[in-house]
């Protein structure tokens, strides 16, 4: 059992918990990840890790309430446990001395870019951040990305905060030179990020969060495309390189499941 030793609420729909977990909490370093289960008939579902405390022995899960499990978890509380935690899983982002690079997290991953962000930035790096949400009151970690930023941009696809819509990031790709791009959020945000980037030449990380079981590269769930050859998220990943990825394809697969989850939902609500 998993302990939950704190909780909030960063938006509307989007919980942070910071869990009881000694040992993933040892290894843990950007870019990983875990799985969970919130009880024995529960589904195993992954969640990028955001941060982790060595000292406390504890890590740091933010995520969005979309469907029945994320729900669940959102309405546990602190002094309550996750039955089963499986990581951290997943290769570690290279965080080394880059020089100039640019930093786009959307949504709920904003927390886990914002842990490559931290260790990034105590490598040497100067960073250029853009955070972005569908709206102002969906926008999470501003205050915190802001701080390991040499250049800080907001945008929100509604207009009701900062830039609106991901267009600009022409404009900064025209204006500044970058070294390397970093970029995690909703799958089709980071496909138009790595179409910007390839047109410069800019070499891309994605972080791709596909449909994904087991974690260990046994079930093939997660497989993505990537430069013609078939990998698996979980064991290769989740960090690839952008500009080679098939992202229609990953979307598409991604979708796969969208009316078993929306029946999930029906039968839960309706309970």
């Amino acid at each position: 059992m998993y302990e939950i030793v704190h909780k909030e609420a960063l938006s509307p729909n989007i919980k942070l918990i910071e869990v009881k977990a000694p040992a993933v909490a040892k290894k843990t370093k950007p870019g990983q990840f875990v799985i969970i289960r919130i009880h024995e008939k529960g589904e195993r579902f992954p969640i990028t890790i955001s941060n982790s405390n060595k000292d406390e022995g504890t890590i740091q899960l933010i995520f969005a309430e979309v469907g029945k499990s994320s729900i669940l978890l959102g309405k546990l509380n602190e002094g309550e446990s996750i039955l089963n935690l499986a990581g951290p899983l997943g290769n570690a982002t290279d965080t080394k001395d880059y020089g100039n690079i640019l930093c786009v997290g959307g949504g709920v991953m904003v927390g886990a870019l914002l842990f490559q962000m931290k260790v990034l930035k105590g490598s040497g790096n100067n960073i250029t951040t853009i955070i972005g949400a569908r709206s102002k009151d969906r926008l999470i970690l501003i205050d915190e990305a802001r701080k390991y930023s040499d250049d800080f941009y907001v945008a929100t696809d509604d207009g009701s905060e900062g830039r609106q819509g991901i267009e600009f990031l022409k404009e900064i790709l025209q204006q500044k030179r970058f070294d390397h791009v970093f970029t995690m959020g909703p799958t089709s945000m980071q496909k138009i990020v790595s179409e910007y980037t390839k047109s410069y030449n800019i070499p891309t990380t994605v972080n791709l969060f596909p449909i994904m079981v087991d974690g260990t590269g046994m079930c093939g769930a997660c497989r993505v495309t990537v430069g013609n050859t078939t990998r698996f998220a979980c064991v290769h990943g989740p960090d690839f390189d952008g500009h080679q990825v098939d992202f229609d394809e990953l979307i598409s697969r991604m979708r796969f499941y969208n009316p078993n989850e929306k029946i999930a939902m029906v039968l839960y609500e309706g309970v």
